[in-house]
């Protein structure tokens, strides 16, 4: 089965096949509170290409989800620029963020966020109804190993369940880039090997741009690179010699 995504004149984002997914340049994110000025990010420079896994690691407050949001086209930086393959982010109104987001961007939350009266296919199928290049949710759940399990409403799927039922909403729409907020942050450590797996899975037989944030430094293990922030600033960019599978993490 092929996941090439068609070229449209109607999208100004649509895909040309650079290896470089996103360049972002003195990226800085300004919160006003009040009277306090909360630097979220400080000036980030950042290049995100195909295929590959990244972590972005750090504590709370570091500007990980700051800089997620900005990539994925859900905020806009008080100062600097991110480019879309050749596009730019930052220039773009409102509607052709909204497109963007739609057509290439995939997010899964720390919550799964599923509508409790639909089942776990119709919940996939929410998404494939809107998107230019979907798969059909039987195949979005299948990748994350949940064939037996479709036709379940949440409350009678475990955590886990939910959490790759939000991963396979997230990939049916087939985005050319994968957002991962704190996946396993509200699971037990069985139920996130799980997670991480369909979520490897995804990068690997999808070839899709993934990035995960945490702060747990272990996940980091599984990576192509480690994007460490503290403080609004990267502070360290390293690449694995080699990778470990989920299962094979130390937690």
């Amino acid at each position: 089965m092929s996941h090439d995504r068609p070229s449209s004149i109607d999208s100004p984002f649509a895909s040309h096949g650079q290896e470089l997914v996103f360049r972002a340049r003195g990226i800085t994110k300004i919160y006003h509170m009040g009277e306090v000025d909360v630097h979220a990010l400080r000036g980030i420079d950042l290049d995100l290409f195909a295929h590959e896994f990244v972590v972005l690691l750090g504590p709370s407050g570091s500007g990980k989800s700051t800089l997620l949001n900005i990539l994925g086209g859900l905020d806009v930086p008080t100062a600097g620029e991110v480019l879309y393959l050749d596009h730019n982010l930052t220039a773009a109104g409102e509607k052709s963020l909204t497109q963007f987001r739609r057509d290439h961007v995939g997010f899964i939350f720390q919550f799964y966020n599923l509508i409790p009266s639909l089942t776990a296919r119709e919940n996939v199928a929410l998404v494939t109804e809107i998107s230019p290049n979907p798969m059909p949710p039987d195949e979005a759940l299948g990748l994350v190993g949940l064939t037996e399990r479709m036709d379940h409403f949440p409350a009678q799927l475990s955590g886990g369940e939910q959490q790759r039922v939000a991963i396979a909403r997230a990939v049916a729409k087939q985005p050319d880039v994968l957002l991962c907020d704190e996946p396993t942050g509200a699971l037990d450590v069985i139920t996130g090997i799980t997670v991480l797996e369909a979520i490897q899975r995804i990068n690997r037989q999808l070839g899709t741009m993934t990035a995960v944030i945490t702060h747990n430094a272990t996940i980091a293990n599984m990576a192509d690179r480690i994007i460490s922030l503290r403080d609004g600033n990267i502070v360290d960019i390293r690449r694995n010699a080699t990778k470990l599978a989920p299962h094979e993490l130390q937690w």
